[in-house]
């Protein structure tokens, strides 16, 4: 008679790097013979990834916890907000376990303890790549953990540690994995991406019968011999990022920076622990784009940190308008428990904080609408998400999935997720682009 494997419900919540933990986790499980579910009902027992990154996601993560709790009754607590068991188990006691972010070995142990494993010998057998929760055509790719950055509005460091970047022929071996099993993009993912192998003074490895150093240029170049698209996340301006232009020029990686701002004020900037040379950011954006003439650009800002006038709020609007940045990410100030600027003076009120904002997104919104604009007409080459009977849903070199646009493709029916198809862009809006295939 054959055995029933032991069944685990999963929840994941935060950044796409808890997301990777997740995939780890659901890996694990299942390469010991446990059932993954979709509903409590049917779990015999819950673990709860958590983000603890601000107030509103710690809130999240709390009601996610309760939730399991009372639709299971078995839970297991992992992730960030595992740092702060003490919140967790003040609210919640009968938890099972409480782990932090990254410690797979810990979940683990939890969950044999409440479910112990029914081996399969079958399933010994470790597959070749794991369980994806993106889709099939695209994954993320995290090259480290943790920060060496003490930003004064930030807890990762504290939840996460310090920089550990992973080996840079591992990470080749992956993405290489990846590409066999499919994937056609990769998001490349960590807190900072600019800083990898600082911590290992960029150790040289193999790969290919060919050596590269543990270094974002020499990693770049390694994923582009894979012949997918890559597309590079959470990068600080450093001016080593000069070098990645000749590749994206080449058009060997995407011609995509994701670099988090924050703001533009010098002395805001020196608040957050932030670097604050704003004048020099402003000619190396322009200096990258003579290189790369439709390298995208995203980032994100913070608006009413501790102390922000309304001289400084100015001059991170008028940031906006020079440098004309293609995807932009706001959020009001919030105190995050634990972190530095919380002791800073100067709060600014909620509702100024708010207008503050409202102000900001006008402004970006008609700077992002003039972009989209001057892009009807051309012909590109976008990555289809999903197709049905009101066509088809695709995404440009311009757009990470999740946080920016999309192209909808009228025509496209008949295409399939994971194709690379050219199409003739016809009209835009605020956000999206409109278009037909071409030919």
């Amino acid at each position: 008679m054959s055995q029933v494997s032991p069944k685990v419900g999963f929840v994941s919540l935060g950044c796409p790097k808890a997301l990777v933990d997740s995939e780890r986790i659901l890996t694990q499980l299942k390469v010991e013979g446990y059932e993954i579910v979709p509903s409590y009902g049917a779990a015999d027992a819950v673990v709860v990834n958590t983000c603890g990154f601000i107030d509103a996601a710690v809130q999240e993560s709390l009601d996610a916890i309760g939730e399991a709790l009372h639709e299971n009754g078995k839970v297991i607590v992992t992730g960030c907000l595992g740092k702060r068991s003490e919140l967790i188990r003040e609210a919640y006691p009968d938890v099972l376990a409480i782990s932090g972010p990254q410690d797979y070995a810990s979940v683990m142990s939890a969950v044999h303890a409440a479910l112990p494993p029914k081996r399969n010998p079958l399933l010994d057998i470790i597959p070749d790549t794991g369980i994806k929760l993106t889709p099939k055509h695209y994954a993320y790719l995290k090259i480290s953990e943790g920060c060496n950055h003490r930003c004064s509005f930030c807890i990762i460091p504290s939840m996460r540690g310090d920089l550990v970047s992973r080996p840079v022929d591992e990470v080749l071996l992956e993405a290489e994995r990846l590409a066999k099993g499919g994937v056609k993009e990769l998001l490349v993912i960590s807190q900072d991406t600019s800083a990898y192998g600082v911590d290992v003074k960029y150790a040289e490895r193999q790969w290919r019968d060919k050596t590269y150093r543990t270094r974002m240029t020499e990693l770049c170049e390694g994923l582009s011999e894979l012949g997918l698209w890559t597309r590079l996340h959470y990068v600080y301006p450093y001016p080593h990022v000069d070098e990645v232009m000749p590749l994206m020029a080449e058009g060997k990686i995407l011609p995509y920076l994701d670099i988090p701002f924050q703001h533009a004020s010098p002395r805001i900037l020196k608040l957050m622990k932030r670097p604050g040379n704003i004048d020099k950011t402003l000619e190396r954006i322009r200096n990258w784009r003579k290189v790369v003439p439709d390298l995208t650009i995203r980032s994100t800002f913070i608006v009413g940190f501790p102390g922000e006038t309304d001289a400084e709020f100015e001059e991170l609007l008028d940031f906006l308008r020079e440098a004309e940045l293609d995807r932009v990410g706001a959020f009001a100030y919030s105190p995050v428990d634990g972190a530095k600027a919380n002791e800073l003076p100067g709060a600014v009120s909620e509702e100024l904080k708010e207008d503050r904002l409202e102000q900001f997104m006008a402004v970006q919104a008609e700077i992002s609408a003039a972009k989209l604009q001057r892009k009807i007409g051309r012909t590109m080459k976008v990555l289809v998400d999903e197709a049905g009977a009101e066509g088809a849903v695709a995404r440009s070199s311009a757009d990470a999935p999740e946080i920016d646009g999309v192209v909808h493709i009228a025509n496209g029916q008949l295409l399939k997720p994971g194709q690379f198809v050219d199409v003739v862009i016809e009209d835009a809006d605020d956000h999206d682009l409109h278009a037909r295939l071409a030919g």
